[in-house]
C-alpha cells in the first residue's frame, strides 16, 4: 500500500480555532460566517460523476478519482484485490510506463498518492491548478489501459505480504481488530481486513487483478472530485475530453450482505506479544442515512473529544487507570457500522478493571443527559473540525465524498445544521437504543512475554 488513511467521519482542526469555537456559545459561528461552497455535479453519458467544488483561497487543486471498490466487494478466499489493484495501478500502461506517473505529476510540482478502504479505492494527485489537464489525462488512462506484468505483480506482492506482517501481524492492537471484525460482522463483508488475509495474498494471482480491474474500474462505478481552485467552464471540456471517450462498463455486483442481528454479547481474546494490555468494545450503530448517526457524533464527543472529555478525564486523569481511552463512531460507510470503546491499562492495571470503567461511563450517559455545557461544547467541536477541515482542499474533496459514499453529497451541507439541532435527551436516547450488552462484541489483547 502507497498509504493507508482511515475513514475518519470529521476532518482535522487547529486547536486555536477549536478553543475559540467551543466557548463561543453565542449566534455567530463562523460556519455561519463562511459562504456556502459551490459544488457543481455532472454525470457523464457513459456514467462517470464529476464533483467539481469551487475552493478559490490558493491556486491548486486537489484531483480524485474515487472507484466504489474496496474490501466490501470481495469474498472469501480472494480478499484483498482491491488493495493490491492499488498498487498495480502506478504499474504503467502502454503510453505512460512505469513511474512516469508519479515522475510527472512531481515535475508538475505536486504530489499523488492512493487510499484503500472498506467502501473506496481512491487515487488523488494535488498541484497547481494550472496543471489540471495532466491527472486527467493520467487517470483516465489507467481507468482503461493498465497494463498487468506478471513480474511487477510477483514483486509488489511480496510488498504487500511485508506491509501486511507490519501493520497487522507485529502491531498488537491492529491484529486485535482485525480478529474482532470478523466476529461483530459475522457473514457481512466488513468482516475482511482491507488488506487481506496472509493466505489470500499468497495465493492471488494476476488474473483475479484482471477480472477486478474489468468489474469494477469503469467509469459508472467511479466518482471524479475536483477541489480547489476549479472553474467548471474550463474543467468540464477538460475531464469531457479525456473521460468521455470511456465505455460505460457492466454494472458491478450490488452487496447484498447484511450483518446479521446480534442476540448476546460475543467475546474474542488474543494472546500476543505487547507492551500492556488493551480492551475495545464495539456496539453496531446506523451509518448516515439514519438520522441517528448525528446523535451519536455528538455522543462521541462528548466522550472523547479532547483531555476534557468524559472517557479522558476519567480513566486517564481521575483514575489513573488507563494509558489512553476513547470512542468512535463509524457513520461514513456504505453499510451500518460500529461504535467502538477503548483503553490501553496502565502497568500494574487489568483489562478487567479497563472494561469496568468504560462500562461505568457507558451506563452513565445512559442514565442521565449529558449536561447542556458538555452538549454545547460538543457541537462547538465538531463545528470547529468542520469548518477547519475545508480549508485543505485535498481534505474537503475528500469529506465531500465521504458523504456522497454514504448517502449523496448534498447532505454535506446538511451537517452542521443537523448536529445543532442534536438535544441531550437525543444523546441520552441513541445510548440507550444501541450502547446495549447484549448487541456488543468485546475484545481483549492479552500479553505474553517474547519467546526466549
Amino acid at each position: 500500500m502507497r498509504t493507508r488513511f482511515s475513514a475518519a467521519r470529521r476532518w482535522a482542526a487547529p486547536a486555536l480555532l477549536a478553543a475559540a469555537l467551543c466557548g463561543a456559545a453565542g449566534p455567530a459561528r463562523a460556519a455561519d460566517m463562511a459562504p456556502r461552497i459551490p459544488i457543481t455535479e455532472e454525470i457523464l453519458p457513459n456514467g462517470l460523476k464529476v464533483l467539481l467544488i469551487e475552493a478559490p483561497k490558493a491556486p491548486v487543486v486537489s484531483v480524485q478519482l474515487w472507484y466504489r471498490v474496496g474490501s466490501r466487494n470481495e469474498v472469501p478466499g480472494v480478499t484483498g484485490l482491491s488493495h493490491m489493484l492499488e498498487h498495480m495501478m502506478f504499474k504503467g500502461t502502454p503510453s505512460v510506463p512505469i513511474k512516469e506517473y508519479d515522475r510527472l505529476i512531481q515535475k508538475a510540482g505536486g504530489n499523488s498518492n492512493a487510499f484503500t478502504y472498506q467502501d473506496a479505492t481512491t487515487y488523488f494527485a494535488n498541484l497547481a491548478a494550472h496543471n489540471l489537464e495532466l491527472p486527467l489525462r493520467l487517470e483516465a488512462d489507467r481507468m482503461r489501459n493498465l497494463l498487468f506484468d506478471e513480474k511487477e505483480f510477483a514483486a509488489e506482492r511480496d510488498v504487500v505480504v511485508e506491509e501486511r506482517r507490519l501493520r497487522q501481524e507485529d502491531d498488537p492492537v491492529a491484529a486485535l481488530h482485525e480478529a474482532l471484525y470478523p466476529v461483530a460482522f459475522a457473514t457481512h463483508p466488513y468482516a475482511q481486513p482491507i488488506i487481506g488475509w496472509m493466505s489470500d495474498i499468497k495465493a492471488m494471482r494476476l488474473d483475479d487483478l484482471r477480472r477486478h480491474y474489468r468489474a469494477y474500474y469503469a467509469p459508472n462505478n467511479a466518482v471524479l472530485v475536483v477541489s480547489g481552485a476549479v472553474k467548471p467552464a474550463e474543467a468540464l471540456p477538460l475531464v469531457r475530453k479525456y473521460f468521455g471517450p470511456i465505455p460505460r462498463g457492466t454494472d458491478p455486483p450490488p452487496v447484498r450482505a447484511i450483518r446479521p442481528p446480534q442476540q448476546g454479547e460475543r467475546r474474542v481474546s488474543l494472546r500476543k506479544e505487547a507492551q500492556l494490555p488493551y480492551v475495545v468494545m464495539a456496539y453496531p450503530v446506523p451509518n448516515a442515512r439514519d438520522p441517528d448517526s448525528l446523535a451519536l457524533d455528538v455522543l462521541e464527543t462528548v466522550l472523547t473529544g479532547g483531555k476534557s472529555s468524559r472517557l479522558h478525564r476519567s480513566l486517564v486523569y481521575e483514575k489513573q487507570l488507563a494509558l489512553y481511552a476513547g470512542a468512535g463512531n463509524q457513520r461514513l460507510s456504505s453499510d451500518p457500522h460500529l461504535f467502538t470503546f477503548y483503553a490501553a491499562p496502565l502497568p500494574g492495571k487489568t483489562v478487567e478493571e479497563a472494561e469496568k470503567a468504560l462500562e461505568a461511563e457507558i451506563e452513565r450517559v445512559r442514565r442521565e443527559p449529558v449536561s447542556d455545557a458538555e452538549l454545547q461544547k460538543a457541537r462547538n467541536q465538531i463545528e470547529a473540525d468542520f469548518v477547519m477541515g475545508q480549508d485543505s482542499v485535498f481534505n474537503l474533496g475528500r469529506a465531500v465524498m465521504s458523504v456522497e459514499l454514504s448517502t449523496a453529497w448534498r447532505d454535506f451541507y446538511e451537517y452542521l445544521p443537523g448536529i445543532r439541532a442534536v438535544t441531550a435527551a437525543d444523546v441520552q436516547r441513541v445510548a440507550q437504543k444501541y450502547l446495549t450488552q447484549d448487541t456488543r462484541t468485546v475484545g481483549i489483547l492479552v500479553p505474553i512475554k517474547p519467546n526466549p
